[in-house]
């Protein structure tokens, strides 16, 4: 699957990734390979990025992610490093 991260001032993130897991706003959820189509609304908080047996973390204001046949994006408000 590939997963963007952007904000409305860059590009933050762009890859393969073996699973996503985002702050949505009734709770944080995991995506994985072939998830349903999905668009939700996200909630202050961290995005944990899965690729293998690496991980990787960004702290996110609000935002948007939409799934879609195996392409994750992320709209977020803004980024923390």
């Amino acid at each position: 699957m590939t997963l963007e991260i952007l904000t409305p001032d860059k590009k933050v993130y762009e890859g393969e990734v073996t699973s996503v897991t985002v702050p949505g706003v009734q709770g944080s959820f995991e995506v994985l390979n072939n998830h349903a189509p999905i668009i939700s609304t996200l909630e202050d908080g961290q995005v944990i990025i899965r690729n293998g047996k690496e991980t990787e973390s960004f702290l996110i204001k609000g935002g948007v992610v939409e799934v879609l046949d195996n392409k994750i994006m992320v709209l977020a408000e803004g980024v923390e490093l």
